[in-house]
């Protein structure tokens, strides 16, 4: 096991293990309890996909996700009356429980039950759902989500995939209509996959009708390629190797117009197409987002990833010493985790980690809201859209930091396959781009930021949004005059009112934190408002004002993003009884709040709101309370509740598997 530090916890940072890991459960404590009671029974397949071939890893890999389904984990989300255990909330749990086993099982599980059967189940109709779903959640039927194509990734709208409905057989046509056009990077298509949901421009009497989905069988019970449908391997990947990606490519393949999955639009047998969303636009949005658990999971797993790296990292930090420097008795060499810029360069991160799940909390409680019909409008739907997206880029873009951060801090160690920062670099570095590349998903934040949700908003793509702010007065969308009485508010608050603006006082106090973060945001969005209206304005065309302005555009959604994520940590915070926990938390959101304020320190000195004196007072206070975590840093990561046959790393961290 770990040595133990030197260092003594001050009294307010004892931490109950136990309490912190039931806190981080939440309501679906017993679905994530279960799932990592069952990953150890697998962890061997972290050892298989170093050593098998991959054809022979795929399969093992196949076996293993029908083991999951057999228990009834990876069907939480569907209708009980198919099999399901009909919550969505419970799904998302046991997704982010079962990302801290091989990731190559859950990506595969991600895509039968997630996007395949979750699309035949948000798109389907009853049809559809009698029709497959009990073979979906028990695996008896393998399928794919092929949306993407090799030459129109996130630009769905324009897809070269085309159904045209033939009203003399009451069938769809499916054609891919050039080689770009072919279905790619499907995940299940190279081997598994008997049946696709395809998405494809929907053509019936000569007209387009856009985007639309329908279910079209790409093999036999045998597993041979049926007529008119030509698969391809993608071959070897950077990681996720026990996943089959292939392409996909349809000849005039023929399915029933009831393949057509029609929950929001629908072709009558005589070829008439009928929808209750008249827009197309909003139309092809609404279809969209009925699919926004992917992006939810793939957060959640990007978190669990993180929590894996972090574990492995901090625990080898107490073991591991390094260099005599006089403060061991005996001369002992001293831990790396006494070490300040060791601190620096691991608790900043375990902040964030425990501040993005907050942040996923929120979003799976908002998510099974809707799903489950408790709150389901349309303008709590295009919220939980950009929070979805918004968070998946943050929680993605972090487990590549954290993952690079911890190898690097277990030193040549962590460069060893044997402890697992190999395969979790290489396993979740597509995060950060599918489920939606995270750039374009930051764009989509950004757009409905400046739309304000407008009753347009669905119809409008990225020329429409910039011609729509530049007709707007800017302060419809940004109330500038609001921050900034928020900062004058808290000014008067300070302890020495506002001549302690400057100073180091109040640093650790919430409501300066989010004025910051809100300051920022808002800055942003307004900033990037005045960008487009002026470029407008100037006779520019739209499509090269937005481009102009593409990196605001991204910047201000980050910021809104971030402090979403801030107000998430510190409610929860706030929610709790005084004790033990709520002051370690504290800390942590202190830490988590402060780390962002000093790394976007030039931004903030930029616009007044930093002086170089409080810039360096935070600087001060953040390596403080690294100093303050150090004491409770194991206990912090084992509330994560990593099972220790998944972590491998044996020979850095100690323990048995």
């Amino acid at each position: 096991m770990a040595e133990e530090s030197t260092a003594t916890a001050p009294p307010e940072l004892a931490v109950d293990v136990a309490a912190l890991t039931e806190l981080l459960d939440g309501r679906y404590a017993d679905v994530r309890r279960t799932v990592r009671e069952l990953l150890p029974s697998y962890a061997c397949v972290l050892e298989d996909a170093e050593t098998m071939p991959r054809a022979e890893f795929r399969e093992r890999v196949k076996d293993v996700v029908l083991e999951i389904a057999g228990t009834g984990a990876a069907g939480m989300g569907f209708p009980k009356e198919y099999g399901g255990g009909g919550d969505i909330g419970a799904s998302i749990a046991a997704f982010e429980s079962l990302a801290y086993g091989d990731l190559s099982v859950l990506v595969k599980v991600g895509v039968q039950f997630g996007l395949f059967g979750g699309a035949i189940l948000q798109l389907g109709t009853k049809r559809h759902h009698d029709a497959y779903l009990a073979d979906v959640v028990s695996g008896r039927l393998l399928g794919c989500f092929a949306m993407t194509e090799t030459g129109h990734g996130s630009n769905v709208q324009a897809l070269g995939t085309v159904a045209t409905y033939d009203p003399a057989t009451s069938e769809f046509v499916v054609t891919t209509t050039t080689h770009s056009a072919g279905k790619d990077y499907i995940g299940n298509a190279a081997r598994h996959a008997r049946v696709a949901v395809v998405f494809a421009q929907l053509e019936v009497a000569g007209e387009g009708h856009g985007v639309h989905a329908l279910v079209v069988p790409l093999r036999d019970e045998d597993g041979a390629t049926l007529p008119g449908v030509r698969i391809e391997d993608d071959g070897a990947k950077m990681g996720l190797n026990g996943v089959d990606n292939g392409r996909i490519w349809f000849d005039g393949v023929r399915v029933p117009r009831e393949a057509l999955l029609n929950r929001f639009a629908d072709v009558t047998e005589d070829g008439s197409y009928v929808s209750e969303i008249e827009s197309a636009g909003r139309r092809f949005f609404t279809m969209l987002g009925t699919l926004v658990q992917g992006r939810v999971s793939v957060g959640a797993a990007g978190v669990s990833a993180s929590k894996s790296a972090l574990t492995i990292a901090v625990r080898y930090g107490l073991q591991r010493r390094q260099f005599e420097t006089g403060t061991e008795e005996g001369g002992a060499e001293q831990l790396l985790l006494d070490y300040g810029l060791h601190q620096r360069r691991l608790f900043p991160r375990l902040a964030r980690t425990y501040a993005l799940h907050f942040a996923q909390e929120v979003l799976a409680g908002e998510l099974h809201d809707v799903f489950s019909g408790i709150r389901d409008d349309e303008e709590t739907r295009r919220l939980l859209e950009s929070r979805a997206a918004g968070t998946k880029a943050l929680a993605t873009w972090h487990a590549t930091d954290t993952i690079q951060e911890c190898r690097e801090a277990c030193g040549g160690a962590g460069y060893l396959a044997v402890n697992r920062f190999a395969a979790l670099k290489a396993d979740t570095d597509v995060f950060t781009t599918f489920e939606g590349d995270n750039h374009v998903l930051l764009q989509l934040v950004g757009k409905g930021l400046l739309t304000d949700y407008a009753s347009d908003f669905s119809d409008l793509d990225q020329l429409g949004m910039v011609r729509f702010v530049a007709g707007l007065a800017v302060d419809t969308v940004l109330e500038r005059t609001r921050v900034h009485r928020l900062f004058e508010q808290i000014r008067d608050a300070l302890p020495g009112g506002k001549d302690d603006w400057h100073t180091d006082s109040g640093l650790r106090d919430p409501n300066y934190h989010l004025a910051m973060y809100r300051f920022r945001e808002e800055h942003l969005i307004g900033g990037v408002a005045r960008r487009l209206k002026r470029g407008v304005d100037s006779g520019m065309v739209p499509g090269e004002v937005f481009s102009r302005v593409q990196d605001h555009v991204i910047q201000a959604a980050r910021a809104h993003v971030e402090r979403l994520v801030l107000e998430a940590f510190t409610a929860k915070v706030a929610a709790m009884e005084d004790g033990d926990l709520r002051l370690t938390l504290n800390l942590l959101c202190d830490l988590h709040a402060l780390s962002g304020i000093e790394a976007d320190r030039a931004w903030f000195i930029e616009h007044g709101r930093l002086n170089t004196q409080r810039s360096k007072a935070i600087t001060r206070e953040v390596a403080e309370l690294c100093r303050r975590v150090r004491p409770v840093a194991r206990e912090l990561v084992d509330a994560f509740a990593v099972p220790e046959a998944l972590l491998r790393a044996q020979s850095l961290i100690g323990g048995e598997a």
